[in-house]
């Protein structure tokens, strides 16, 4: 049996003929509000309900900013800055006294039973791409292309001890949800606290998806997907274009005025909220039955959010929305500070999308294309987390910044005699936290004098997964459903040390 293809109860099979029976309004339930099989089924005696939209715990976030770099960002030249890579410049990683670091059984201990290819460990050292220098109180030391979120070093927290299981492109959706590619589809980490909470708006997406997602190599729409969570805890991805930021909800007939359609809905939600006679001891129907009428609201409230024209000319400037490279990025960055504003909970930021592995996959020539990546992002995070700050929304925000693996500190020779980047680097590689209640100013965990592993306080992507639950108020383990069990791996442990 397909895991997917889960047994009907006695529950769901009356709730569907009764839904059937009651023609329009019965299709609109069971079509639009997908969730409500879910509660429904979850009247089995055993005692399990779906989420209410109740806390576990006292949150210490009300909203999350997940940033992914598509491609894999290096963290030598970022976060975890490694001098041992100028001083051995040349040298192979054996003839510099690091040998144990490439054992196989160590190389290959994180690795999944099933890649996608196997890759050669280059031992020629590669020397770093760029400068560095140290910053703040704290003292952390940041490469010279991220000067603007070295700035930022007291506000951080920095994670140094990452590693996943996949040595190419689906890391992107391990990162997302845990898992490997060739499992398929699996709730993310956005759709678990849409599913754990709701909605704390009225008329906009509970989990926003900016920017590009992965391509089809690398999970695509499962890095924003729910999985068999139900298509209504997936991420909704908007555009920052005021004319058209959700082309799919604009009417299908351009000339049917809103009242007109404020009229179809009104009628629509008449119909539904007949259901409730039908189903008198589901006590949530009419909150749930509001969801479909979202469609509606959202083509206002959307370019609401899209529009900058209230923005005072500084906060333009603080994102880099009035110079052209950091246009795009800082639209994001500033759109996800809105979004924030009114009470969404998830906002997932992609950069670096390219049809393909991804922008930041610098195998190749990592001086000119890191350096020019680096400037489209750095001044727009610093600015959001700057912009957080001073209207005090940065305690109640939890920005999470992260890539799929960091990059080998050997060069990619891809069949030359002189590398001139760096490959896929699964074992070792950093993240970093701001706000939300997470600790500012240190560093956690670590990797050996070469970057290559993570050799202190290692941490699995879905470490990252459990902290965020943990600061918005949510257990992973308490929103398992009926006969869909999860591993271990999957569920991750809250970084404790990095929280406030």
């Amino acid at each position: 049996m397909n895991p997917d293809d889960q047994p009907i109860s006695q529950n769901t099979r009356r709730a569907f003929l009764a839904d059937t029976g009651m023609g329009m309004t019965g299709l609109a339930l069971g079509g639009m509000l997908f969730k409500d099989g879910v509660a429904r089924a979850s009247n089995d005696g055993s005692g399990w309900r779906a989420p209410d939209g109740n806390h576990h715990a006292q949150p210490k976030a009300k909203s999350v900013i997940w940033i992914f770099l598509i491609g894999g960002a290096s963290h030598l030249e970022s976060f975890d800055v490694k001098p041992a890579l100028n001083k051995h410049a040349g040298k192979t990683i054996d003839e510099a006294g690091y040998a144990n670091l490439i054992n196989p059984d160590l190389v290959n201990r994180n690795l999944g039973a099933a890649q996608s290819q196997k890759r050669d460990i280059y031992k020629g050292i590669f020397p770093l791409a760029t400068g560095y220098r140290t910053y703040g109180q704290s003292g952390l030391v940041v490469s010279d292309w991220f000067p603007h979120l070295g700035r930022c070093a007291d506000d951080i927290a920095v994670v140094r001890s990452m590693w996943t299981q996949d040595n190419n492109h689906g890391a992107q959706l391990t990162f997302h949800t845990g898992r490997n590619i060739r499992e398929g589809a699996f709730p993310t980490v956005g759709s678990w606290i849409s599913y754990g909470l709701g909605t704390a708006n009225e008329n906009l997406p509970q989990f926003v998806v900016l920017g590009e997602p992965s391509a089809d190599c690398c999970g695509a729409a499962w890095t924003h997907g729910s999985a068999y969570l139900g298509p209504q805890h997936a991420g909704v991805k908007l555009k920052v274009d005021p004319k058209n930021p959700l082309p799919f909800v604009r009417p299908a007939d351009a000339s049917m005025s809103l009242e007109e359609q404020a009229q179809n809905f009104g009628l629509l939600g008449k119909l539904n909220r007949l259901a409730g006679v039908e189903y008198p001891d589901d006590k949530d129907l009419q909150a749930r039955i509001k969801s479909y009428e979202l469609a509606f609201e959202m083509q206002t409230a959307v370019p609401d959010v899209v529009r900058f024209d209230q923005e005072s000319k500084s906060t333009i400037e603080t994102y880099g929305i009035d110079q052209k490279e950091t246009m795009d990025f800082g639209s994001k960055c500033l759109a996800a500070r809105r979004l924030v504003e009114r009470g969404v909970r998830f906002i997932q930021l992609f950069h670096g999308y390219t049809g393909n592995a991804g922008a930041w996959d610098s195998h190749t020539n990592i001086k000119a294309n890191h350096s020019r990546l680096c400037r489209q992002i750095d001044k727009p995070i610093a600015g959001l987390i700057a912009d957080l700050k001073q209207r005090g929304m940065l305690d109640e925000t939890l920005i999470l910044w992260g890539t799929e693996f960091g990059r080998t500190p050997g060069a990619d020779l891809l069949g030359r005699k002189v590398g001139t980047g760096r490959d896929h680097h699964p074992h070792g590689f950093s993240v970093f936290f701001a706000g939300g209640g997470t600790k500012p100013g240190i560093v956690h965990g670590a990797t050996d004098e070469i970057g290559f592993h993570a050799v202190e306080n290692r941490h699995y992507v879905t470490d990252l997964h459990a902290t965020v639950l943990h600061q918005m108020g949510l257990d992973s383990r308490r929103l398992e459903l009926p006969g869909r069990k999860r591993l271990d791996i999957e569920h991750g442990m809250p970084i404790h040390s990095i929280l406030a």
